[in-house]
């Protein structure tokens, strides 16, 4: 169900898809963050494999009774402390939601899937 934005002269319908596009770009450019966890496999690996990117990767949105919850899963960098990184994420999402979109999420779930250990050269 898309979220409805009311305005002066009309409404604005906003599709899960894209704020999950928006709140993985914006999670992508925190400290801390190797990358998000893919949560659909399959649509994600044919993503890869077509060479395209895939920015709401690890991301779901849902949308019910005008509430708006958004799920991140992501992956941190080894030595990163957890919570900073989690409270960063949050925080970023939160804000550039609100910026592009004008919507405020009513919860921004963070699961750490996993911690990627940096590789020596």
């Amino acid at each position: 169900m898309p979220k409805e934005l009311q305005t002066a002269i009309g409404k604005i319908f906003i599709v899960e898809d894209v704020i999950a596009t928006i709140a993985g770009t914006a999670a992508m450019e925190c400290y801390g963050l190797a990358g998000m966890a893919s949560r659909r496999q399959v649509k994600d690996s044919l993503t890869e494999f077509l060479g395209r990117d895939n920015p709401g990767r690890g991301v779901e949105v849902q949308i019910r009774d005008d509430k708006t919850v958004v799920d991140l899963h992501i992956i941190v960098v080894y030595g990163m402390k957890i919570s900073e990184v989690a409270h960063n994420v949050i925080e970023k999402v939160r804000y550039t939601l609100q910026d592009t979109l004008g919507i405020t999420p009513d919860r921004i779930n963070v699961y750490v899937q996993g911690v990627r250990v940096p590789e020596e050269k």
